[in-house]
């Protein structure tokens, strides 16, 4: 398995399993087995509903001796209703409860959005809080709190543009250590990752395959399906892959990090696989002319009329 680094030099593997969207009844064989096959990073959320059943496949694979606590990655992310500095220490000790763990090796502020503590997802104007109001280096502040007590040993954002992350470091006393982002070959997003590594900024792309197993909700009509690409699907037989391998394969190309989700054992052999194969600078150069600038998730559930939040200010746009 290949690593990125921290300034600090801890390590972090290049492929792990993403876990949103896997369903309850299903996760936790996913994770255990994902465990027994190699994974060795995991990628979590409070949003996502699942982290008791997470916990309970790395428990079990801990008491079955398959590996130690130190040996495995696990990452989680503050939900937006949990913004208040106040709030994201006691949103990190319920993570931690519910993984079955006393510390995280990475705590992300899921989306540049705040919400009100008793809203889960928003559905109306009244359910936002302004950025004016809790400010996201007010946040910050509370993750800083959690990179200081222990109970997490790297901190970082997901979903944050350029400008908000310069916002953040400008008076942050520990700097962001990781952006998550969308990133696949319809959604290259040059510039930002240049910038994010340029300054010592790990990226994480998620939604690396195009998500065709998102919420209905979350889908426009006529959407490109990004495993049907021909270019994709040429490298791929050329080189004897899955589309999807190539797909993971350029993202680790690119030094980011990729979290594949799936809950299927031959899949979820694949995309482990996929680290032990290389693309050439052709292959590169045939899928950097994808770009659309398209956004599976686009952010515009933060929208909604009466919203403080603009599709703009979300991306920097």
């Amino acid at each position: 398995m290949q690593h990125l680094t921290f300034s600090n030099g801890d390590l972090i593997p290049s492929l792990g399993l993403g876990t949103w969207k896997s369903k309850p009844g299903e996760v936790e064989e996913a994770v255990y087995q994902s465990i027994k096959l190699g994974y060795r990073h995991i990628d979590c959320a409070a949003i996502y509903a699942n982290e008791k059943e997470v916990g309970n496949a790395i428990k079990k694979a801990i008491l079955e001796g398959i590996i130690e606590r130190q040996d495995l990655f696990v990452t989680s992310k503050l939900w937006n209703n949990a913004h208040h500095p106040e709030h994201v220490l006691p949103a990190l000790r319920k993570t931690l409860a519910d993984l079955k763990l006393e510390y995280l090796d990475l705590y992300l502020i899921h989306w540049p959005v705040a919400q009100d503590p008793e809203s889960q997802f928003p559905k109306k104007p009244g359910d936002f809080i302004s950025l004016n109001e809790i400010s996201l280096s007010d946040t910050w502040e509370g993750m800083e709190e959690c990179h200081n007590t222990g109970l997490a040993k790297h901190i970082g954002v997901s979903n944050f543009n350029q400008s908000q992350i310069e916002q953040v470091n400008k008076n942050a006393r520990i700097k962001i250590e990781m952006n998550q982002i969308e990133l696949h070959p319809y959604l290259q997003q040059n510039d930002l990752v240049d910038f994010c590594l340029q300054n010592k900024i790990l990226v994480t792309a998620y939604s690396p395959l195009g998500s065709m197993d998102r919420d209905e909700m979350m889908k426009k009509e006529n959407e490109p399906i990004l495993l049907e690409s021909e270019v994709i699907k040429n490298i791929a037989e050329k080189r004897k892959m899955t589309p999807a391998q190539v797909l993971l394969r350029w993202a680790i190309a690119r030094h980011t990090i990729v979290i594949p989700k799936s809950v299927n054992p031959k899949r979820l052999k694949e995309n482990l696989e996929a680290t032990n194969y290389e693309l050439d600078q052709g292959d590169i150069k045939a899928i950097s002319t994808l770009n659309k600038n398209y956004r599976f998730v686009d952010g515009s559930f933060w929208t909604i009329e009466g919203s403080p939040y603009s599709m703009e200010a979300l991306w920097g746009e």
